[in-house]
């Protein structure tokens, strides 16, 4: 790569990678605009520049190459070769082992579902933590058959987990604009304003309500917020795995959510309550006293329900919009839901 770099000129260089910038800023250096390369660059600066900098020409030139390849590196440590996660059972709550494998493919999504308090947060912090046996379940998850390393467990640059919560309140006085800015360059994005309007853009397709860029992120609804998120998370994290805690009272498009997940190869966990999400999984696991008890293949039937299912949604999504926007719902409504003899009937 250095011969790359001392042949090419800087503002190639920044255009390419922006992070290049940052080098000659920290020296107290004017960005370079020039077509010029490192080494011309430096060669017509004046000597009391250069010793500002507190080097040598050479070691400026040294020093950048080395950053460049470094800031490379990181780029493509990101670079996951997931093909499969292993989640191998430990015990329940009364010690009883808990004799199921939850295997994971990238573009899959799993539900879990069970009664309030029977352990689906712990299973998502299990996975979240890559335990090794060494949670309170004694669960342990494999990436690829082997055991995640160390460095992998507890990276909290390159986290192999990325977790939407059921709140997600900022507390930064930023701009939607300046946040995702941030998160782009920290993962080195080339093209920071197409990656800004693209995650608004999504963003804006997946919530109830529409927001700007200049819009405080303090501002944002939770559904603005958790949109935003889910976006930002599908084209910019580098996590494989998403683990979501309740989607259902978000305010966001669920479908759209998900799809938009899946497309982009990330792994699903959803906890959930909702029968709608809970379908649209490929599988669920159903946990119980702390364990996983069964894990349900979605079958064509529930498919079939799953599409009634969302009919009833879309017309319930309607009523709530006209509420919102001051409208009477002084319709039948029966008719309106297809409502027969206390049956709502789907009609394609």
């Amino acid at each position: 790569m250095r011969d790359y770099i001392l042949s090419t000129s800087i503002k190639d260089l920044i255009r390419e990678y922006p992070y290049a910038e940052d080098f000659f800023t920290s020296l107290g250096l004017r960005t370079p605009g020039t077509v010029s390369t490192l080494e011309a660059y430096l060669e017509n600066l004046e000597d009391s520049s250069i010793e500002d900098c507190g080097m040598e020409r050479t070691q400026i030139i040294n020093n950048f190459v080395l950053f460049m390849e470094k800031m490379n590196e990181l780029k493509f440590r990101t670079n996951y070769n997931i093909q499969e996660i292993l989640i191998m059972g430990g015990h329940d709550k009364s010690g009883n082992s808990e004799d199921i494998t939850l295997s994971m493919k990238p573009g899959e999504i799993v539900c879990i579902v069970g009664p309030t308090g029977s352990g689906k947060s712990r299973l998502l912090a299990d996975i979240e933590c890559l335990a090794q046996r060494d949670t309170p379940t004694g669960r342990k998850v494999l990436i690829n058959g082997k055991a995640p390393s160390q460095e992998k467990r507890f990276s909290i640059e390159n986290k192999l987990v990325a977790q939407l919560s059921q709140n997600m309140n900022f507390i930064m006085d930023l701009s939607v604009k300046e946040f995702i800015t941030m998160h782009a360059e920290s993962r080195l994005v080339a093209n920071l304003e197409q990656a800004v309007n693209s995650i608004a853009g999504c963003a804006n397709e997946l919530a109830g309500e529409k927001f700007s860029l200049d819009t405080a992120v303090t501002a944002l609804s939770g559904g603005q917020s958790r949109a935003l998120m889910i976006a930002d998370t599908a084209l910019l994290s580098s996590s494989p795995i998403v683990l979501i805690d309740e989607i259902e009272n978000a305010g966001v498009d669920r479908r759209k959510a998900l799809d938009l997940l899946v497309r982009k190869e990330k792994i699903v966990l959803m906890s959930t309550h909702d029968p709608i999400l809970a379908l649209m999984g490929d599988r669920r696991v159903i946990i119980r006293n702390g364990a996983m008890n069964k894990i349900i293949e979605t079958s064509e039937e529930e498919r079939k329900n799953l599409e009634l299912l969302h009919n009833f949604d879309t017309k319930m999504l309607q009523l709530r919009n006209m509420l919102r926007n001051g409208e009477k719902i002084e319709f039948d409504t029966a008719k309106f839901l297809n409502f027969t003899e206390g049956r709502c009937i789907y009609e394609k």
